[in-house]
């Protein structure tokens, strides 16, 4: 029978893993708790941040609906549960490894997908949320202004364009179509 103080902590890590847009995991084997501290800092509200027994933090994965992470689960592991933007979080972890060579990125889970290491450094790579957003509106903002001046273009080329064939008839009819031919008598 499972003692009540970890079954207590299967639920509370369940809870993460299903309220958590992803999840990092991490090995932390040799950084400080000083270290620990930055990096929870640098994650910011983003993400919460905890050592993990591997034991409970599978099963607690499993009952989630996660099983692609049972391999990582081996070593120190500390979970990064990400609530927010997931390319911040990736970043923070990214730069903080590059800073801290003992952190070392094991993989993860992002919206039930299966992350490698190597694709959540990838993820560390995209622009942030808010830039990407910025570069969409400034895309949609140019496509009505230029359709804007597409569709204004149009009835005064039309314009123009009447008016120099109403020029041309005028000026000696150079431009006048020639009468119709009278249609010949049917046999």
């Amino acid at each position: 029978m499972a003692r009540p103080d970890k079954a207590a902590a299967v639920a509370e890590m369940t809870d993460k893993f299903r309220s958590s847009n992803a999840a990092v995991l991490t090995e932390y084997r040799g950084l400080t708790v000083k270290q620990l501290k930055t990096l929870r800092r640098s994650l910011g509200e983003n993400a919460d941040y905890a050592v993990v027994k591997n034991t409970l933090t599978k099963i607690a994965a499993n009952e989630a609906g996660i099983d692609t992470l049972d391999d990582l689960f081996a070593g120190p592991t500390a979970v990064a549960f990400v609530t927010g933007d997931p390319v911040e979080s990736a970043k923070a972890l990214r730069d903080f490894a590059k800073e801290n060579p003992a952190l070392i990125i094991k993989g993860g889970v992002l919206d039930g997908k299966a992350l490698t290491a190597d694709e959540i450094k990838k993820l560390a790579d995209l622009e942030s949320r808010e830039v990407l957003l910025a570069k969409l509106a400034g895309a949609l903002k140019a496509k009505p202004s230029q359709a804007a001046a597409v569709f204004q273009a149009l009835p005064s080329k039309l314009v123009r364009t009447v008016d120099a064939l109403r020029d041309k008839v005028e000026q000696g009819g150079a431009g006048t179509p020639a009468p119709a031919a009278e249609d010949a008598p049917a046999e």
